[in-house]
């Protein structure tokens, strides 16, 4: 049985357990960011960010949670004639936190990691001691509070154990309100004080994969719909959204587009092209920044970068990139990790640049000033 924190049933698939086989800095936050880039990317320049990462994480006094690089890309697939770029454009990220001190829990007492910020929503975990069992929810909040919003999730819950013995748990629900989903009985207490703690410590993680949001989009500049079909040559649809577009001005702003459009495949043939995956409100976003319109902030940002770099549209990305450099309020680990994520080298800099910064502070000694 699943519930949220505040005891409301939740709805969805029977939830699998399968034995298989946190409270981290901003620091190790972007030494796991760069970590993961060196690997796919064999960025060797990042190896001494990373060691000066390391060197100053003492000085960080303000710890926040934070996640795994997300969302994990994978390849562009086109089969049985229709345009399949779901895989790449998957909203998934993952939360890790340590709950010290676990043992000493009180009955009923919840424990929370810090907010974090993935995709315009606010995400946390909670544990709780609760009639012998290790309680585990996941809660989420938008950013900028919405009416009648809703998001469809994925959710994997897992406790971490000293030699691969995790416990995972997964379930699907759909958030329309603040409040949490997951388990009230995760994992007997005393199989987890006995299998799972460290020195006294619980590690938690969750994979959330966000399939479908709605009511969180902010208001449109510019219009697709039909209104356009005069002005159009190609309806694209995303989800039962259409895009009345222009295959010309697409193919000079994409080389995805171009190739898609006027290339050898089927829809370049077709006066519909459906592309699956993608939402329709960042594809709107997307659509615009292409048109030339100011289309991005902190809370578009982040979607708008997923589809430039996927179709593969320099002027977005370099706007989005401008918009990171010059404007965004996002932390500076949020923006190192997109930068790593879209090779977005002058953010890079930037951010290498204000870790040297926290660097210098963290070297000079405090002085009594009594």
């Amino acid at each position: 049985m699943t519930t949220d924190g505040t005891g409301n049933m939740g709805s969805g698939k029977d939830p699998e357990s399968t034995v298989v086989l946190g409270n981290m800095q901003v620091i190790e936050l972007l030494k796991k960011a760069v970590a993961e880039e060196i690997q796919k990317a064999n960025n060797h320049k990042f190896d001494e960010l990373s060691g000066r990462l390391q060197s100053i994480e003492a000085s960080i006094q303000q710890s926040k949670d934070v996640s795994e690089k997300g969302p994990i890309n994978e390849s562009i697939v086109s089969t049985n004639n229709t345009t399949n770029l779901a895989s790449k454009t998957v909203k998934r990220f993952q939360l890790k936190h340590v709950f010290n001190n676990v043992a000493n829990f009180m009955q009923y007492e919840y424990h929370y990691s810090e907010w974090e910020e993935h995709y315009n929503v606010k995400w946390k975990m909670s544990v709780k001691r609760h009639n012998k069992h290790l309680c585990f929810f996941i809660y989420c909040e938008p950013i900028a509070l919405a009416e009648n919003w809703s998001i469809r999730t994925k959710l994997e819950f897992k406790v971490v154990g000293p030699n691969q013995n995790d416990v995972i748990r997964t379930w699907q629900s759909c958030y329309g309100e603040s409040g949490g989903w997951g388990f009230n009985e995760f994992l007997k207490w005393e199989d987890m004080e006995k299998w799972f703690l460290v020195n006294g410590n619980l590690q938690v993680e969750a994979k959330v994969t966000i399939v479908e949001t709605t009511g969180l989009a902010k208001p449109k500049v510019r219009k697709f719909d039909e209104s356009q079909k005069d002005v159009s040559d190609v309806i694209l649809v995303v989800r039962d959204t259409n895009f009345y577009v222009s295959k010309m001005f697409l193919a000079s702003q994409s080389d995805v587009f171009k190739a898609l459009l006027f290339g050898n495949f089927s829809e370049s043939k077709q006066s519909e092209v459906k592309l699956n995956g993608s939402d329709p409100d960042d594809f709107h976003y997307f659509l615009e920044v292409l048109y030339g319109e100011s289309a991005i902030d902190d809370t578009t940002v982040e979607g708008v970068a997923l589809l430039a770099d996927m179709y593969d549209a320099p002027t977005a990305i370099r706007r989005c990139e401008e918009f990171l450099l010059k404007e965004s309020k996002k932390k500076l680990g949020k923006k190192l990790e997109i930068a790593t994520r879209y090779n977005l080298e002058n953010l890079k800099e930037k951010c290498m640049s204000e870790i040297t910064i926290l660097e210098d502070q963290a070297a000079v000694p405090k002085t009594d000033n009594r």
